[in-house]
């Protein structure tokens, strides 16, 4: 399901609380479409079984408003409720042990004294039995789970380190940039991790490389580029799409100008995990495809160049490069969510093609743009396009309208 939460946009008077919540985007995961904001609800689906979010409004009886700041540090950084039942990581917790004790305090001051309370039941979890069992999460926080605290890089200055703090902790990128470990870990949890960020399949989404590759990550986008994208949604290469889009439009375009240059700077730095190319012109492109000429030549033109910002070129687009084309068959299929930076929508959205077109055709377009004008990368089969129109069949894309207070 593509949702996206509009909250309210951020005034001089908001509290450090509020902002800090904004940068941990907990509104996403913790409010339910048509619902209030924090009150739980939303099902989360993962390889062991549905996750519902829970109320973390400061009802007393639902949500967190019995919480100390001390149950509720332990609970945000290491994923132990108050009654003492561990949380599953779904809720990114392993990302969180960074958030320093004045972070905590300012969230908790927000949530006990800012957010509305809601009176609204938790649903359970559907967790087969033998998974289900909450000791088996102990076991797994000894193995995956790291010791509380951020430690600057004495080597790096304060504005890469405050890039690396939210970056790897407020912000838990890595929950969808990082590929997961057989134990269904984050193979890494920071920069020291050749495998952090390096890219990683979520849900019917691939959450691209946000690492150096020149061709399947961010290795070509310069740091200004990176900022931008965060803050809008767009910039000249790319246009956030899936996911992406609630966070942008419930998180990163709510930051601060300094936070988001410090997450550039942090991004810039960490190196690729291959070798790769630029992309180039180097081939003369693939032989016309009759299906990308009536159904995509129109906005992204004949020559792939599109219209940047808001149209995104996909010659030499690392979401088109990438070895996974799901985000590239999903996009194709069920279109891109609205995305709202700071209240302002975008101009424009990519439609659904999966009532107008075939698995045979939209096969054909996706193997022809990821061939075409340089690109280089493996084509898709008709049967993979079914797959995914059949997993995604209950998508639903729409804006919902929440505020965090």
């Amino acid at each position: 399901m593509l949702i996206t939460l509009l909250i309210a946009s951020p005034s001089a008077a908001q509290s450090a609380g509020e902002y800090l919540a904004r940068a941990g985007d907990c509104v996403a995961c913790h409010s339910l479409p048509g619902g209030r904001a924090f009150a739980g609800g939303l099902q989360m689906a993962t390889p062991v079984g549905t996750i519902v979010a829970t109320n973390i409004t400061p009802d007393p009886e639902t949500g967190i408003g019995r919480y100390s700041l001390a149950e509720f540090g332990r609970a945000l950084r290491e994923g132990v409720a108050r009654d003492g039942h561990h949380l599953y990581p779904a809720m990114p917790y392993p990302s969180y042990a960074r958030i320093t004790d004045a972070d905590v305090k300012a969230l908790y001051e927000y949530f006990m004294h800012e957010v509305p309370p809601v009176r609204q039941a938790n649903v359970a979890t559907a967790i087969p039995g033998h998974l289900a069992a909450r000791w088996q999460m102990s076991v797994w926080n000894l193995v995956y789970a790291p010791s509380l605290g951020f430690t600057p890089d004495a080597s790096k200055d304060a504005r890469w380190n405050r890039g690396a703090y939210l970056v790897e902790g407020l912000g838990h990128c890595g929950a969808c940039h990082t590929p997961r470990g057989w134990g269904m870990q984050e193979s890494s949890l920071d920069a020291g991790g050749r495998r952090f960020l390096a890219g990683a399949r979520i849900d019917d989404w691939y959450a691209p490389s946000l690492r150096g590759e020149m061709a399947t990550g961010i290795g070509a986008w310069s740091a200004s580029e990176i900022a931008t994208f965060l803050k809008t949604g767009h910039n000249d290469r790319a246009s956030a799409y899936g996911t992406m889009s609630e966070v942008i439009t419930n998180s990163t375009s709510h930051l601060t100008d300094d936070d988001l240059a410090a997450m550039a700077s942090y991004l810039k730095s960490l190196p690729a995990r291959e070798t790769q190319k630029p992309w180039s012109r180097d081939n003369g492109g693939a032989p016309p495809s009759a299906v990308y000429a009536a159904a995509c030549a129109t906005c992204h033109r004949d020559t792939g160049a599109a219209a940047p910002p808001y149209v995104p070129p996909l010659a030499g687009n690392p979401t088109v490069l990438d070895e996974d084309p799901a985000s590239l068959i999903n996009i194709v299929l069920n279109g891109s969510a609205p995305l709202v930076a700071k209240g302002v929508p975008d101009a424009y959205r990519m439609p659904q093609l999966r009532e107008q077109l075939s698995d045979r055709e939209i096969a054909e377009a996706v193997s022809y743009i990821r061939t075409a004008w340089g690109n280089h990368a493996p084509k898709v089969s008709p049967e993979a396009v079914a797959e995914l129109r059949r997993r995604t069949a209950a998508s639903t894309d729409r804006v919902v309208l929440l505020r965090m207070k």
